[in-house]
């Protein structure tokens, strides 16, 4: 009998709570990633645009983009995890732990937490805990996600159901470590786009983004082929055609990038995701369709120890081909409007 040398992924049977699961493979992060990553969502945040900019304040360097790391760290998981995934249904518990330069290696470790067969039988959810790892073995990210995967056999027993008990919220004492110690007075907020610091924010401020961005197929697909994300559904359009949507979806991630790239017209000296509370996509994404994106601010919070900077949670919401002016998000039954494709609750620091 032959034995296969290939990956077919796990399915929804193969997770079991408790499962570690050490991911292939190891990524260096570079400045030409960098770089590439500003070409596909064009975010302008000094802090990560400029090396100069960066060290006047008090970094060592620029350092890589938040979500530039959160993609790569996320990426390394998919094979393992969600390649034969439905959709990826959201996140909790999102700490950025230190910043993350040029030049470092990330790798990433999972757990399963969680796992509940779903009622038709044929798919599961599955939830994770991954951490992110640089070279010398300091947590650079952890996060929780769940994800909907397909049963390879829909009569295949499974584990009985585990849903984990998930915090909705971070609290600002765990994120200092986020940033360095920052010298504000050469913070230079001419050049850095905007003079709104962290308390010109006011708890229920909401701020639409005002600018779109048409999302287009080939620059999805470099982008996904960047953080190294397998998933079928974002790429093999030859099986997606015959699935639910007969098309392939734009990872989930990209709208991430977007909508956190238009939220500088209104945030720009929000030059750090501190944590991601929770978040979930709401509806797909397709190729062609255009991303807006508004915000909502819910919670100022001092860090304990720190004068220089301050965090402000935000609800960043993203809609697709709908314009934000009139801050769209929910029926009056509760249910999301039609348009509404990301719920996302972050905690972003700003200085003071």
């Amino acid at each position: 009998m032959a034995v296969t040398k290939t990956n077919p992924g796990n399915f929804f049977e193969d997770f079991l709570p408790g499962q570690i699961i050490r991911h292939a493979t190891p990524r260096t992060v570079t400045r030409g990633d960098a770089a590439l990553y500003m070409g596909l969502f064009g975010p302008r945040f000094a802090v990560q645009s400029s090396a100069a900019f960066a060290r006047a304040i008090g970094y060592p360097d620029s350092p890589l983009d938040d979500m530039l790391v959160f993609h790569t760290v996320f990426g390394k998981t998919v094979p393992d995890v969600s390649l034969n995934a439905v959709a990826n249904l959201g996140y909790a518990s999102c700490r950025f732990l230190q910043p993350v330069f040029p030049g470092t290696t990330l790798s990433t470790v999972s757990e399963v937490i969680g796992v509940k067969q779903n009622s038709n039988g044929k798919t599961g959810t599955v939830y994770v805990r991954s951490t992110g790892y640089c070279e010398s073995g300091e947590k650079v990210l952890e996060y929780t996600r769940w994800v909907m995967v397909r049963k390879r056999d829909p009569d295949a027993p499974v584990p009985e159901p585990l849903v984990p008990e998930l915090s909705d919220r971070v609290a600002p004492e765990e994120l200092a470590t986020a940033v360095p110690s920052i010298d504000v007075s050469k913070y230079d907020y001419d050049l850095a786009g905007s003079p709104h610091r962290w308390g010109d924010y006011e708890t229920g401020e909401k701020i639409d983004h005002v600018d779109g961005m048409t999302v287009e197929e080939a620059e999805h697909q470099i982008a996904t082929r960047l953080f190294q994300n397998t998933a079928k559904v974002h790429f093999n359009q030859h099986t997606e055609a015959q699935g639910r949507f007969g098309r392939r979806l734009i990872y989930g991630g990209v709208v991430i990038s977007v909508a956190r790239a238009l939220s500088f017209n209104g945030l720009a000296n929000a030059f750090h995701i501190a944590a991601i509370n929770g978040g979930r996509h709401v509806a797909p994404l397709f190729a062609g369709d255009t991303v807006y994106a508004w915000s909502e601010v819910l919670e100022r919070a001092e860090l304990p120890g720190r004068n220089d900077v301050g965090a402000l949670r935000v609800r960043l919401i993203a809609t697709k081909d709908l314009a934000c002016a009139a801050h769209p998000l929910k029926e009056p039954d509760g249910k999301y409007q039609e348009n509404v494709i990301l719920d996302l609750d972050l905690w972003l620091i700003l200085p003071r």
